[in-house]
């Protein structure tokens, strides 16, 4: 389960970057989003378990749109917060998401987000009321 950890700090390559700077004097880490040298948002999540749970389970992005998204992930995200902050999962949870509600992130972004979550539920279990058996096909 230590692996989801490694998904999560995936996100590195273009979007979703842990921060270098120090933690807080809570020593809480966080992943904030930033944007890619084409001022996008996308993200990256390098584990190939993640990219066959994309293309082989996950629905396709066509089935979803943008506010349905980013609807969700608002509250997927408070939800995955919550678990961080009460320790709740701590094997497969070990960094806070920040994610703004406010922020036009784009679809795409939002759908691969939105599948880390189902994959997450998909691959280690941790059940989110956020995600039904629908989210995957």
């Amino acid at each position: 389960m230590k692996n989801f950890i490694y998904l999560i700090l995936a996100f590195s390559i273009i979007a979703c970057v842990p921060q270098n700077k120090p933690q807080d004097s809570s020593g809480n880490p966080e992943i904030s989003p930033s944007k890619n040298d084409d001022g996008e948002w996308d993200l990256q999540v390098i584990d190939t378990q993640y990219d066959y749970f994309l293309n082989a389970v996950a629905k396709p992005m066509s089935m979803y749109s943008e506010s349905y998204l980013k609807t969700r992930n608002t509250f997927l995200v408070n939800e995955w917060n919550s678990y961080y902050y009460s320790g709740k999962y701590r094997n497969v949870i070990e960094s806070s998401i920040d994610y703004d509600p406010q922020e036009n992130y784009g679809l795409k972004f939002e759908y691969k987000l939105y599948q880390v979550f189902a994959y997450v539920q998909w691959k280690y279990g941790v059940r989110m009321s956020g995600l039904s058996g629908a989210d995957i096909r």
